[in-house]
């Protein structure tokens, strides 16, 4: 549906967190508004294609965003935010501004992808990107794959493979032993957590799960043929058909940096409401830390209420959710951190930037970010530095640019449109 031009709250993001702070505001009495760019709600987590099964959580949150109203605005994307409580949002071929009193942010995480010899042959790709592949239909039945990434994400995307019918040959975790093994330990104290891992590894429970492993190079002509690894201090190379590799997830900041929300590390920096630096501006889920469906959930229901204009308490429960969610945030971040040698596997003829086809020899590394993108074009292809930009970063230790808009890649014509035209009063 295409939005109405005033709303009191607007989220971007309809993953779990989001959607529970959809509901959550509008419980509260405030119209509400959801952007978000995938033709189906849910999210990375709870993903699926039309017509098939949903997530129970998804299920019974979409009942309360039906008998409240809430408006979702499916296929949309904000590019630009020109002033206070005005975003400007691309939906359905054109682009429009909104008006609200309350933003929350819900965007998610990215996966951080560190280069390798062969990482841009066919086939070869992320581990969340094969997830998402898999669940819109990509037939794997047959085929030979390999994962080879970082933390509890390789758990659940190991099921999906081999649930349809795909020949995993190895799961490969870069974290080394005792890192994992404390993070295991920690686990066993959360029984909702531990019972879930069982489950997601039952279905792969023959495969073998390396620790301390991770790719060396993959090697195909036309397509990925096979894959190299280091396996626990030795080489062994796989026949493989699907690649899929990463070095975990990272926040997903660019739209709250554009809207001057400051960071905390590589996150969104929010408070016990969940409101981050700029008045009017709240924040929940994996942009405020990489934390799973419970406590991205729990954070989304604290800051519905708080945009909403709530001043009474969260239930406990909620609020035990949220800190069990940013202690486990902090766990994965300690635990699964890529390690010294998965940046060592970049020759200078690895390909740094794809978009534009810049390897890595090109490169100064005492150079500055924007030295590199005026000279060599880095970061400046379509994915405008989300995948590269983190790959300079830890690299050669650069600085990210600012985002500045237009966020994404719009038909410049429409955004200037859209900006040179004198603006309705809200709510028209």
């Amino acid at each position: 549906m295409r939005p109405s031009r005033g709303h009191d709250v607007v989220v971007i993001g309809a993953g779990p967190a989001g959607l529970s702070a959809a509901v959550a505001a509008a419980e509260a009495g405030r119209s509400v508004l959801v952007i978000d760019q995938a033709p189906e709600v849910g999210g990375q987590l709870w993903r699926h294609r039309a017509g098939t099964a949903r997530a129970p959580a998804l299920v019974a949150l979409q009942r309360r965003l039906t008998r409240f109203g809430v408006a979702i605005a499916r296929q949309a994307a904000v590019i630009d935010a020109p002033g206070p409580g005005t975003l400007v949002v691309r939906f359905d071929g054109r682009m429009d501004r909104i008006h609200t009193d309350a933003i929350i942010l819900a965007t998610g995480a990215v996966e951080r992808l560190l280069p390798f010899p062969g990482w841009t042959l066919p086939r070869v790709m992320g581990v969340g990107g094969l997830q998402a592949l898999l669940k819109a239909g990509a037939p794997v039945r047959g085929q030979r794959v390999v994962l080879a990434g970082s933390g509890p994400l390789l758990f659940p995307v190991a099921a999906t493979v081999v649930q349809g019918g795909g020949i995993l040959g190895m799961v490969a975790e870069q974290a080394g032993r005792a890192a994992v093994a404390r993070f295991a330990a920690r686990a066993l104290r959360d029984p909702a957590r531990l019972l879930q891992a069982v489950r997601l590894r039952a279905p792969w429970w023959r495969v073998p799960y390396r620790l301390d492993s991770w790719v060396v190079a993959a090697r195909g002509g036309d397509r990925l043929r096979e894959v190299t690894l280091h396996v626990a201090g030795a080489e062994v190379t796989l026949p493989c058909d699907w690649l899929g590799a990463a070095a975990g997830l990272v926040p997903r900041t660019e739209l709250g940096e554009l809207l001057g929300c400051a960071l905390a590390g590589d996150a969104l920096a929010v408070d016990d409401r969940q409101a981050t630096s700029v008045p009017g501006i709240w924040a929940a889920g994996e942009c405020c830390g990489v934390k799973g469906e419970a406590g991205g959930m729990a954070e989304g229901t604290i800051a519905g209420h708080a945009a909403a204009g709530e001043t009474v308490s969260v239930p406990r429960a909620v609020v035990r959710r949220r800190d069990a969610g940013r202690a486990f945030s902090r766990a994965l971040a300690t635990t699964f951190a890529p390690r010294p040698e998965l940046l060592a596997r970049v020759a200078p003829d690895t390909v740094l930037c794809r978009c534009e086809d810049i390897p890595a020899g090109a490169v100064d590394p005492t150079w500055t970010q924007r030295q590199a993108k005026l000279w060599t074009r880095v970061g400046m292809g379509a994915c405008q530095g989300q995948v590269c930009g983190p790959t300079c970063a830890a690299l050669f230790g650069w600085d990210r640019n600012a985002p500045r808009p237009p966020l994404g890649s719009p038909p410049l014509g429409e955004w200037g449109a859209v900006l040179s035209r004198p603006d309705d009063p809200p709510g028209v």
